[in-house]
């Protein structure tokens, strides 16, 4: 459904700058209906990636293929006409102050020139479907974050796209609010059948909705796939921040870090050890997450027995479809460096009129 392929964006020198490549070499690949997720550091390249998707911004080489078309090939004028099956969130909703929560929503369909009659069926089915079918009249000063961005979400449905660019969209709310409309957000994609590729730094959001996901770092993909297949590798740097590791410092003895999913529970994992091997096994630390709708978890164990034993116990695990690392004393899998810890997100620029709003939205 969306394919980027060897894509590189370069920003030409400025007389106060030196030449940016935002982009170096990325190549994408997001299924019809699949919900993925881009994560990264600030001037990873996440948001260029996203305005490349509608081109918003033209690639310096590659090419960008949305629903068959390839987008790189259009003129102009096909490059408006391929937009109107793209909708776009964004972190700062950009709404008009001016408009009702229904004039926000119906101002894209005047645009295109829909009749008054089937325009304001749409805004009403629209605000229904993203729960505020009772503030059609409110003004964006009267909504809260979470409203906000509800009514952007109506806005980028008006012209029914197929695919959905969501751009930092939960960066600014509160965690209630951000649950609702990351609710929101699946809900639309299973009962629309949209794909949506989501742009964020918050590795929660990641493991809440999306079915896929790639980590990127100075302009490139270093990691990635259906998150659990990402999961199942141990040198993973995405599985680190997904899931990551408990710590481990200033415990002796033989460390284990064993990777628990549903199919395989901490508990079977502790039976194998212990009573059937006879290994004494003490747990130094845990943490379980809910990706992709299925469990997973990190679990250290110090293991005290004849080493002999252990790693016929540990081989035993491994066949059984347990992810098993034998560690030194306090170095569990390593994590990610602190200069790649996600820093506050880069702010979009208000936008006040949708005519300065990108093409997208209209």
């Amino acid at each position: 459904m969306i394919e980027l392929s060897d894509v590189r964006k370069v920003f030409p020198a400025r007389r106060t700058a030196g030449e940016v490549v935002a982009l170096d070499g990325v190549s994408l690949s997001v299924a019809r209906g699949e919900f993925a997720g881009v994560v990264g550091p600030s001037g990873s390249g996440k948001s260029t990636l996203a305005r490349l998707v509608n081109l918003l911004e033209r690639p310096t080489s590659g090419t960008v293929t949305v629903d068959g078309r390839v987008l790189t090939d259009l003129d102009a004028a096909g490059v408006r006409e391929a937009r109107r099956s793209i909708g776009m969130i964004f972190q700062h909703f950009n709404l008009l102050d001016s408009r009702t929560a229904a004039g926000n929503v119906e101002h894209p369909l005047e645009l295109a020139g829909v009749g008054r009659t089937e325009r304001r069926r749409r805004v009403a089915e629209l605000l229904d479907l993203v729960g505020l079918a009772d503030r059609h009249a409110s003004r964006p000063a009267q909504l809260s974050g979470g409203q906000k961005q509800r009514v952007a979400i109506a806005r980028a449905l008006a012209a029914r796209p197929s695919v959905l660019l969501c751009d930092e969209a939960t960066s600014a709310l509160d965690p209630a609010s951000t649950t609702g409309v990351l609710e929101l957000l699946r809900q639309v994609r299973a009962e629309l059948g949209l794909t949506v590729l989501l742009i964020t730094h918050e590795m929660s959001v990641v493991r809440a909705v999306c079915d896929s996901a790639v980590l990127m770092s100075d302009g490139r993909v270093v990691d990635g796939g259906p998150l659990t297949e990402v999961l199942a590798r141990p040198d993973s740097a995405l599985a680190a921040q997904l899931v990551p590791a408990p710590a481990g410092s200033g415990v002796g003895g033989d460390l284990v870090l064993v990777t628990v999913t549903d199919a395989i529970p901490h508990g079977a994992v502790l039976q194998t050890l212990t009573a059937e091997l006879g290994l004494s096994v003490e747990v130094v630390g845990g943490s379980v997450e809910t990706v992709a709708g299925r469990r997973f978890g990190q679990l250290l164990l110090r293991v005290e027995g004849d080493d002999g034993r252990l790693d016929p116990a540990l081989a035993r695990l491994r066949a059984g479809g347990a992810l098993v690392e034998r560690t030194a004393a306090g170095d569990p899998r390593p994590q990610p460096d602190a200069d790649d810890a996600p820093p506050r997100p880069h702010r979009e620029p208000d936008v006040q009129r949708l005519a300065d709003a990108p093409d997208v939205q209209r």
